[in-house]
């Protein structure tokens, strides 16, 4: 199905516009249903999975694991939505918890990072235990675009569990060029903020993990590469920033990938650079890179979509169709106006 063009909304037009709006601006009023699966990873530590299974779903049908950004979490607008929409059409829905993030954050003693593929790998083995004839298609939204991608190409032919199809979203492929890209303009509006979010949950985690109270906060990082340095790598077993962010970068497994993967990208994007996609090689993958979209954005024009949220659309229009999709999307169009009704009341 060919990708409509993505126009921005009139007023929301410029790169920080549609990122700012896309990360404070809708969330649907939905009431959270899931069911909590706790999994076991490799290394003894743990993550949560939030399981958002549609009445009428049977095994076989479909299922998306979604994975979410820096500090964000199963709550994060974008999953939110994006869950409420493939519910809608019948696809079973597993929102992942990172490791120390949403309700996994008292049951993670390393924290989770850029590069943790292996633990994508171990949950994507325990829904195929819970759904052992479904399908599944991993859907990674920044940071979780680029451990999507690192594990499809360290995997190759063989995906763990049942994955048969990725879609990503403003993957930071190469992690040091996205460290250089925030410390420039008007990007520390960003940095400031991915900063104080992760720095709270460091604080929020050394009432449960000794290995992160053991590392001093004073002096309080100010840059994402200060936080990776002090925390992230030495917690996750890197001698030094540097080697995290080349060991944990997708760019140069994604010759590997065989995997049918989209991923979605705006050339305006003011977090990851664009120029990263234009050595992209693979007949598994798919770039569609738009003039606009900011990070994680895409609020559009109407009369494209059920509502402006083109992004969202997009993801649906790649894991469907199920069944008679022409009569499922009005339902997903229900769903996100019921949404928007409750919230205005």
């Amino acid at each position: 199905r060919q990708i409509p063009e993505f126009v921005p909304h009139p007023l929301i037009r410029g790169r920080h516009l549609q990122t700012i709006f896309g990360s404070l601006v809708g969330t649907p009023h939905i009431a959270y249903t899931a069911k909590q699966h706790i999994v076991d990873l490799e290394d003894n530590d743990k993550v949560v999975m939030h399981d958002d299974c549609p009445a009428d779903w049977r095994n076989g049908r479909r299922v998306a694991l979604l994975l979410h950004g820096v500090s964000g979490s199963h709550a994060s607008p974008y999953l939110v939505r994006a869950t409420a929409r493939l519910n809608a059409i019948g696809v079973r829905v597993f929102r992942l918890d990172m490791r120390g993030c949403g309700a996994g954050t008292a049951i993670a003693d390393r924290p989770g990072h850029a590069g943790r593929s292996e633990d994508v790998a171990d949950v994507l083995l325990a829904i195929e235990k819970v759904c052992p004839d479904s399908k599944v298609t991993v859907v990674g939204y920044s940071m979780g675009g680029n451990i999507a991608l690192k594990l499809l190409g360290e995997y190759g032919d063989s995906p763990p569990g049942q994955l048969d199809r990725a879609i990503v979203v403003a993957p930071p492929i190469d992690l040091a060029a996205c460290c250089e890209q925030i410390e420039r303009g008007l990007n520390w509006i960003y940095q400031r903020s991915f900063v104080r979010r992760l720095i709270a949950q460091v604080r929020e985690r050394r009432l449960f993990s000794k290995k992160v109270a053991e590392i001093p906060l004073d002096p309080l990082p100010r840059r994402i590469c200060e936080f990776d340095d002090r925390f992230t790598a030495p917690l996750s077993g890197f001698k030094s920033v540097d080697e995290y962010y080349r060991r944990c970068s997708a760019a140069p497994l994604l010759k590997s990938i065989r995997v049918p993967t989209l991923v979605i990208s705006a050339a305006n994007d003011p977090l990851v650079p664009v120029e990263l996609f234009d050595h992209v090689h693979s007949d598994a993958i798919e770039v569609h890179l738009t003039p606009c979209g900011g990070h994680l954005g895409y609020y559009g024009i109407g009369g494209i979509d059920p509502d402006r949220w083109w992004l969202d659309w997009r993801i649906i229009d790649r894991i469907g169709p199920l069944g008679n999709y022409a009569e499922l999307k009005p339902m997903a169009r229900n769903v996100v106006k019921n949404s928007l009704d409750f919230q205005r009341s």
